[in-house]
């Protein structure tokens, strides 16, 4: 069906940066948004981060200013920008695409998640 794969993930120090890729693959007829999630040890999974096909953007409010989500609509890829780096932001980010897809003669619309990519922000 659709495959997410996500990189960029590894060890910062706080007050660092890192970027996040995530390319999306398979029988798809339309994305409609992508976004990344996140979670910690301990702590469900929150949203970081999500934007439409149309180009708007949501942030969760301990990420403003300092993540920045973008996307490439013609590789399928999104990407997440992260500046300033904080202990606090250290968990396992998930990829998320909501679309459609064509498989088994009919048309889907679905969520999809990569594996998740390792952030550890620590000195």
């Amino acid at each position: 069906q659709v495959q997410l794969v996500e990189s960029g993930g590894g060890l910062v120090q706080p007050g660092g940066s890192l970027r996040l890729s995530c390319a999306a693959s398979g029988s798809i007829v339309s994305i409609y948004a992508m976004g990344w999630y996140r979670q910690a040890p301990g702590k469900q999974r929150e949203l970081v981060a999500t934007i439409t096909n149309g180009g708007s953007t949501n942030y969760a409010d301990s990420v403003k200013g300092r993540f920045t989500i973008s996307r490439d609509k013609v590789k399928n890829t999104v990407y997440l920008q992260m500046n300033s780096l904080k202990p606090e932001d250290t968990a396992v980010y998930y990829c998320n695409a909501d679309g459609r897809i064509f498989v088994g003669g009919v048309y889907v619309n679905s969520d999809y998640w990569g594996q998740g990519t390792q952030v550890t922000v620590s000195s």
